[in-house]
Formats: C-alpha cells, structure tokens, sequence
C-alpha cells in the first residue's frame, strides 16, 4: 500500500510527515520495533538528562535488581490523530502521577512529573510516523517503565534505575468489535489488603499469569477477583477495574484500597456525572448483588480497550448474565464508550487539561 501524509499548520507553515508504509486497519495488539525509544539512567542519587536512542535493547548486569527482586513498574497510555490531524495524548499527567505513586510503593527514585510528560511528548514526536491516521482504528500506544539495573543480591532496593519508554503502534484490542466476553469468580487473590494492588507494579502482573491461563484453559476470558479477606466484594479483574449498571441506569464502580486507580475509570465517572447527568455510585460492591440480579450491565474499562462488556460471570457452577450486554454493549456503556472515544479522537469537546497537544 501507498504512504500516507499528514499535514500539520500549527507553526504557520505545512509540514509532511509521511506514515509508515504500514496496513493500519489490519494491525493487532502487538509490539513492533518503532525507531526511538527515551532511556534515562539514575545513578549516584540523581536523574541524568536521558537521550532518544535507536537502540532498542536493554543491557544490565545478571544480578540487577529487577531480575533477582521484580523491582520494576510501568505505565500504559496512547497517542491519537484526531479528527483534525492533530496528534494528542490522553490525561498523560494523570499516569506520570500514578507512576511516581507506583515508584514510592516499591522504593524506587520517581522520574520528576513533568520531565516524565516532556519524555513521552519528546518520544511520540519523534515517531510521528508510527501514530496511526485518523479513522484507521488503530493507535500509538505508550509504554514508559523503570526497573533496578544495578547488582543486588542482598534483598534491598537496587541503587541504580533505568527509566524507559518505548512506543509501538496497535490496533484495537478487539477485532470486529468488543463483543460480550464471559469472566468467572476467581479462587486466586490478586492482591493483599495492604499490598500493591493499587500500583501499576510488575509483579502484580505475574501473580495474575497462572490464574488467566488457567481461565483460559477452562473457557472464560477473564477472572473476576473479590477481596481476598472475606471474598464477599467486587475488586477488579487481572488488567481491568470493574463498571456496574443498575436497572434505573446508575453506574456503580467498585471502591477499595487495593484497585488500581485506572485512568480510564476516573475518565468515565466524570464524564457520567458531569457531561451525561448520570447519578453515580462509588462503594464497595457485594457479588451477592450480581446474584441477587440488581445489574443490567457490567464491562471492564482501561487503556487497551477502553471498555469490554461482560455479558455473563461464571461462579463456581452458576452464570449469572447481565440483560443488556448478552448480545453487544449496554446502551449506558455504549453511551461513555462513545463519549471518551469521542473525546480522545476530537470529535467531543474536552474537558480541560484533558489532551495533551504532540505540538
């Protein structure tokens, strides 16, 4: 296929930027190398200036302190073309926080917020070519990361960190749509009550291997975690928070210390509460509610896909399916479906703060 170019005005003169030569429409979730990459280094307690580098390997020694002790976290976020060809990025201050957040957790020095926001603006800008062309359905999604590089043996925190991000162009989580998915009631805990469910940390995401491949194995596409004390109330799933519709239309979202605090989420309760008049319920959740019918819709939110339906949740020999969401999404997460996307793409008007201009 041909090239594509996009012009952008913003300095008062036209410059092109041809695309990759890429089939956008036909693209999966997947990584692809792009040409930059930011890697910045801690050493002697403090952050040098990093660099944009080709070079897309990591090298540290067989000790450092991410292989031995899983002392590493990240961040999810993408860049869009929108409907008027600006190149954007989504709330990324509200991720360089909730890394910072996530560093403090696991004793590891944070990357200053706002030099964390000029990193991936700088990394973005540098791959322009890679960000998708608007309508295409697919985006440039960003990766930013830290870890102990340094020699550790003794159970401590590394000394020395590297702090990365690398960008990769995806196409939608689903294909075809996000057609209703099946989860169960997990007999795992995803986290403690005073752990680190509530950072972005890696080895979050290795407890939860075991657990969804063996969902997988038994033909659920998901898990849905309860609290590991009492296992009486709604957490989240392996990579997702959890939205909850009532009959009479109010959204209910889960509330517990250790819930990720998806950016995607608080993106949507505002937008219920403040652009689409819904009245919305923040609170701890009880399956027994799921059992007891008292939900039209459920779906999962977050970055990848922003919001996956949840037609039935399977528990330990019961389906308990949800009215409006066996066939496609429920028209009340349709409804903030549309609304973020709309935001995030540029056909909505955003609230303020809300996009970061690729200038």
């Amino acid at each position: 296929m041909e090239s594509s170019t996009v012009f952008f005005e913003e300095k008062g003169e036209a410059d092109m930027v041809e695309k990759k030569n890429i089939d956008w429409s036909s693209l999966g979730f997947g990584y692809i190398k792009t040409d930059k990459r930011f890697v910045a280094n801690y050493k002697d307690g403090a952050w040098d200036e990093g660099v944009l580098t080709d070079d897309d390997t990591v090298r540290i020694t067989e000790c450092a302190g991410v292989l031995q002790y899983a002392q590493t976290c990240f961040e999810g976020l993408k860049a869009y073309t929108t409907e008027d060809g600006r190149i954007v990025t989504f709330r990324p201050d509200l991720n360089a926080q909730r890394m910072h957040d996530s560093c403090l957790r696991l004793e590891m020095p944070p990357y200053p917020v706002d030099k964390w926001i000029d990193a991936v603006v700088e990394t973005v800008r540098a791959n322009e070519a890679w960000v998708a062309p608007y309508g295409s359905g697919a985006t440039l999604y960003i990766r930013p990361y830290m870890f102990g590089s340094n020699a550790v043996i003794g159970v401590k925190p590394a000394d020395e960190y590297q702090f990365r991000i690398l960008v990769t162009p995806v196409g939608p989580y689903f294909k075809g749509g996000a057609k209703p998915i099946t989860i169960r009631v997990s007999d795992f805990d995803r986290a403690a009550p005073h752990g680190t469910g509530h950072i972005k940390a890696g080895l979050n995401y290795a407890m939860s291997l075991h657990a969804i491949v063996d969902a997988h194995k038994a033909g659920f596409d998901e898990n849905l975690y309860l609290d590991p004390g009492t296992r009486t109330r709604i957490e989240e799933t392996g990579g997702a928070n959890v939205l909850l519709v009532k009959k009479d239309g109010t959204l209910v979202v889960p509330k517990s210390s250790s819930i990720l605090p998806s950016i995607t989420r608080r993106s949507l309760v505002y937008i219920a509460e403040n652009i689409l008049g819904m009245k919305v319920e923040e609170r701890e959740v009880l399956f027994q509610e799921v059992r007891d019918g008292e939900f039209e819709e459920c779906g999962l939110c977050g970055t990848a896909a922003v919001i996956s339906p949840v037609g039935k949740i399977y528990d330990h020999g019961k389906e308990y399916a949800f009215p409006s969401g066996m066939e496609k999404m429920g028209p009340v997460l349709q409804k903030l479906y549309d609304t973020l996307t709309g935001i995030q793409m540029g056909r909505l008007e955003a609230p303020e703060g809300w996009i970061k201009v690729i200038d």
